[in-house]
């Protein structure tokens, strides 16, 4: 998108250091202040991964949870963590700023991490200890005090983490000139490196620290990576460009509708006669070429000037709204179907954090018959995030430069396109997990006692790698242009909107768990697919299929609510026709 009126360079102005002095360019900003912001960000990620990825041991192992209600708590933990993202968004952009949004919610989950850490320390309180998978001993599930502490300190992080997310993304973007900067898209091939980076430390050192000493230990080095992740914050601070909050991002937003209500009679005009579509006397608000002009034409009507009679006051701001407020209310509308399109993907990210670490402590985490090393079943989940720390670079480096030469766009192929190729892919790797579950299934009860290799779930993770590379980033990028392009202060709220996808995925994958079981069980009290604590006994190589199959369909609903969204800008054919417009309008033409 061309943004010949500077939205972003009056952003850039605006902005201010530590002090609320005006930002010298050559002082503050850039990579060098972004870097303290990628610490922080790879320190806060190890503590989350370290905390979810094997916390369906401890919710089944120590406190004795069922293992389909386990699972349940483990996708609920993390989609409130997600679903909590838009507060952060919120409360950074409106009120607080970015900087000490961070570091207060930092705070919050430093608190839940240690607390967690206590009570995985002291026998009093857990459960008695027993083994789930043969009932031996007092297998009493955790309740009262017990559970309260847990779900305190549980959610606790999930508040702290995420508030923090949306805003650590946005902050580290907000070091940069605005969505015409060159160096903003290898920003965000960064910083998802160093969410791989955090993600694998946790996935492997802390895990098996988990395993080897216990879960307190694992908690408490989590803790340690928060208070790490808030010395590198503070250390940035001579260094950051701050965008000062301008308050309620909701209510010009508000202002749109009610103003677009009151003079739903009016007839709006057409072209460049349309007061929503270029305000002459208002550079700063006006974005040529803007891509939802057609759209949404309702909220147009929000900018009609009603002549006024002899003697009254001039319209109010509930009545007549700005060009820009209308383009920013389109633009937050136009993306929610791209958001709606990533929940499936994320609902099998909780696939592979929940019953595929399960399918790994039923198989034989032996790396051979003659070694004695057993492989973490919670550190599978490192698989993707080890490849992707070569993927990349590789990415950055050579596919880029390869394909800005075939397609003439400055970040190689663009955010659309990237999350297209992901949500293609990724229904290769519940079809791959499906067959290896049928394997193991059938090696497990055939009587023999053979138990097949955790080795063989390596593909599905491997599978899943390359689809997060391609959509993950994708609609980081995506987001915070969108955010940029339209001239919005809500950077952190549209890049909240991206981890509302995670949780929407994990409550999805709650969701269809209950269903599949229900839809499934059959008379005389028999169990569904996903119903016993035994996965011999389960069928979730089925739940797998239907995962796959609700990819592809979702892959499908993409790509018409890609081609709408790239449907009409500036009323013309050219991001119909998939052509890039100028070097800057790469933020998602030529998908279809």
């Amino acid at each position: 998108m061309d943004v010949e009126s500077s939205p972003s360079q009056l952003a850039a102005e605006s902005s201010v250091d530590w002090r609320g002095r005006p930002c010298h360019p050559r002082r503050h900003g850039g990579m060098r202040a972004a870097v303290f912001v990628l610490v922080f960000q790879s320190a806060q990620t190890m503590a989350l991964a370290a905390v979810g990825s094997n916390l369906i041991t401890f919710v089944f192992g120590e406190l004795h949870f069922p293992l389909s209600e386990a699972a349940n708590v483990v996708t609920n933990f993390v989609g409130t963590v997600f679903i909590l993202s838009p507060l952060g968004g919120f409360l950074s952009d409106s009120y607080t700023g970015c900087f000490w949004t961070l570091l207060a919610f930092a705070a919050v989950e430093l608190a839940g991490v240690i607390l967690l850490s206590v009570q995985a320390h002291l026998p009093q309180l857990k459960s008695a200890p027993c083994n789930m998978l043969t009932m031996v001993g007092s297998c009493e599930r955790a309740s009262g005090f017990k559970a309260t502490i847990f779900f305190v300190a549980l959610y606790l992080v999930a508040l702290g983490s995420g508030c923090v997310m949306p805003n650590m993304t946005a902050y580290g973007g907000d070091q940069f000139a605005g969505a015409a900067d060159k160096r903003l898209s290898t920003y965000f091939n960064l910083s998802y490196f160093g969410f791989c980076i955090g993600e694998l430390v946790a996935l492997t050192v802390i895990v098996w620290a988990q395993i080897r000493y216990g879960m307190d230990v694992g908690f408490g080095l989590a803790a340690a990576a928060v208070g790490i992740g808030m010395i590198s914050l503070v250390s940035g601070v001579l260094f950051y460009r701050n965008k000062p909050p301008r308050g309620s991002i909701f209510t010009p937003i508000a202002r749109v509708f009610v103003a677009a209500f009151t003079k739903r009679k009016q007839i709006c005009p057409s072209g460049s006669s349309n007061p929503a579509n270029g305000a002459a006397g208002d550079p700063a608000s006006r974005v040529d070429n803007f891509r939802h002009a057609n759209k949404f034409r309702f909220l147009d009507k929000a900018c009609i000037r009603v002549a006024p009679e002899p003697d009254t006051a001039p319209e109010s701001k509930w009545r007549l709204c700005t060009t820009a407020e209308v383009q920013q209310a389109k633009t937050l509308l136009a993306v929610m179907p791209i958001v709606a399109c990533t929940i499936v993907f994320n609902t099998v990210l909780a696939q592979l954090q929940t019953f595929s670490v399960q399918q790994g402590s039923v198989m034989d985490t032996r790396l051979s018959s003659s070694s004695s090393f057993a492989i973490p079943p919670a550190s599978l989940q490192a698989i993707p995030y080890a490849m992707l720390l070569l993927l990349v670079p590789a990415y950055e480096l050579l596919l880029v430069p390869l394909a800005r030469r075939l397609t003439g766009t400055r970040s190689g192929i663009t955010p659309l396109q990237r999350i297209g190729v992901g949500l293609a892919v990724v229904a290769l790797s519940m079809a791959s997990a499906a067959l290896v579950e049928r394997r193991r299934r059938d090696a497990a009860v055939s009587g023999d006692g053979e138990r097949l290799s955790v080795l063989w779930l390596v593909p599905q993770f491997l599978i899943f790698g390359v689809s997060e590379l391609f959509t993950n980033v994708g609609l980081m990028e995506f987001f915070y242009k969108q955010a940029s392009a339209a001239g919005t202060t809500m950077q952190a709220f549209f890049m909240a909107l991206f981890y509302c996808s995670f949780s929407f995925g994990f409550f999805l994958s709650s969701v269809l768990v209950s269903l599949v079981n229900r839809a499934t069980a059959r008379g005389g009290g028999r169990h569904g697919w996903l119903g016993d604590n035994d996965l011999n006994k389960d069928r979730l190589d089925l739940f797998y299929w239907v995962l796959a199959v609700l990819s592809v369909l979702n892959f499908f609903c993409y790509l018409l609510c890609a081609r709408w969204y790239n449907s009409g800008a500036g009323g013309g054919d050219e991001a119909s026709s998939g052509e890039v417009v100028s070097e800057d309008d790469d933020d998602g033409k030529g998908l279809i």
